[in-house]
């Protein structure tokens, strides 16, 4: 038999202290494959120590890169000519590889990617990729579970995107950089993240306005230059401590994230009843009594993040009266709630709508991490329930979360990491 590692933690803690928040999972990896656009050394900063960046790496070593991980820098030196294929092995443990089909297209005139997996909230499929690709003059096709790009030459073209997609932005805006002409993309994603990927490309030569805007104008350039670049702090990390803070009564100091890029979120847990103040370098989020119920509806930015809605639901699961959670962005992100529900949580879903009716305390119980928001609103919603929860399938977690263990512990959390063998597991649960 096999062994495998849960994640157990006794509910009852109050997180008090300070915490670091790393460089955004959601900015690094759009980064990594925008450093293809360039021959050369560059070199990442604030990388976050997670899964999903140990898999992009190795996606770009098979492409030719020579990639170097150290500490929190990440050295990726490109090759005159990067490979064009993107293997079905890596793609499907990791969504965020599509973002090298742009960079790889308009630099090599090719690229060949499977279609990407990731975690399971939802159909996301690639239209609008191919959809502004295809204006932009390349010839794109699907075979065999690959999407096939071909174009010697992309040239700039008015793109609308029916949703502002961060993926479909990111991957536009950098296959757009090295395109003959302008390119202007329309109900683009405004995500700190797209500024993020902006500003590095602007720093390697690329004329873009706009970014962080809803329309982005593109001029395209010859050719781009390798640069060091420092990843924007991660916001969806820094909201998770700030509910956390919330649901436990705590007062966590949060460093490394901007609240700006939080707004909305952190004026949610102000009407649940935290105090939150703005600090050097990131914000503080101090609560003494139990949360009030609030209502919330994911957007895309600058609305309440679909990432943060599994921590929505935790707290509301804790909170005095009903509360109504409106998923928009995903049709399949309440997979979770079952498993919240096990917790004692009283959860009612009906298509897009969640009702979530507080109570005093849950009840601890083994649970499963679906994806990686779900893993970590699940060792929330154990951070307040009576007894033990212990939650499986944590490689979600660890692909979103770096050192998220040993840093509730340091906020006073009782949590750690178990090694159990896989057939205990099984009766387990």
């Amino acid at each position: 038999m096999g062994r495998v590692e849960i994640i157990r933690v006794r509910g009852g803690a109050r997180l008090e202290g300070e915490v670091f928040v790393a460089g955004a999972k959601n900015s690094v990896l759009k980064l990594m494959a925008a450093a293809l656009l360039a021959e050369g050394r560059t070199v990442i900063e604030n990388v976050p120590r997670i899964l999903d960046v140990t898999i992009m790496a190795e996606l770009l070593r098979r492409l030719g890169c020579e990639v170097e991980w150290v500490e929190d820098e990440l050295t990726i030196d490109v090759p005159a000519e990067p490979g064009t294929e993107a293997d079905y092995d890596l793609v499907r443990r990791l969504r965020a590889s599509i973002c090298v089909l742009g960079p790889l297209l308009t630099r090599r005139g090719r690229v060949k990617v499977a279609y990407p997996g990731g975690d399971a909230i939802g159909s996301r499929g690639l239209d609008m990729h191919i959809d502004g690709l295809e204006r932009m003059g390349a010839k794109v096709s699907s075979e065999h579970g690959f999407v096939i790009a071909e174009a010697d030459r992309l040239h700039g073209a008015s793109i609308w995107l029916d949703f502002p997609s961060v993926g479909a932005t990111e991957n536009l805006v950098s296959a757009a950089a090295l395109a003959d002409g302008t390119t202007v993309i329309d109900n683009a994603a405004r995500e700190p993240e797209i500024v993020d990927i902006c500003g590095m490309l602007i720093a390697m030569g690329a004329k873009i306005s706009g970014a962080g805007e809803s329309t982005v104008l593109i001029e395209g350039v010859p050719e781009l230059k390798p640069v060091r670049h420092r990843t924007v702090g991660d916001r969806m990390v820094a909201g998770t401590w700030a509910v956390a803070a919330t649901m436990t009564r705590g007062d966590v100091l949060v460093r490394g994230a901007d609240p700006r890029n939080l707004e909305i979120a952190l004026d949610k847990i102000c009407t649940a009843g935290a105090q939150v103040s703005a600090e050097q370098d990131g914000f503080r989020v101090k609560m003494d009594h139990r949360p009030k119920a609030v209502d919330v509806v994911t957007l895309p930015y600058p609305g309440f993040p679909t990432d943060l809605m599994p921590m929505a639901i935790a707290l509301a699961a804790v909170s005095d009266g009903p509360s109504m959670v409106t998923e928009n962005v995903f049709d399949a992100r309440f997979m979770f709630v079952n498993e919240m529900a096990r917790l004692g949580a009283d959860v009612r879903t009906d298509g897009h709508h969640a009702v979530v009716r507080g109570r005093d305390q849950l009840s601890g119980a083994p649970v499963t991490a679906h994806d990686i928001r779900a893993g970590a609103g699940l060792l929330l919603a154990g951070l307040c329930a009576d007894g033990v929860t212990e939650v499986s399938d944590i490689r979600h977690i660890d692909r979103g979360y770096p050192a998220f263990v040993p840093q509730l512990q340091g906020l006073g959390a009782d949590v750690q990491r178990v090694d159990v063998p896989d057939d205990e597991l099984a009766l387990e649960f």
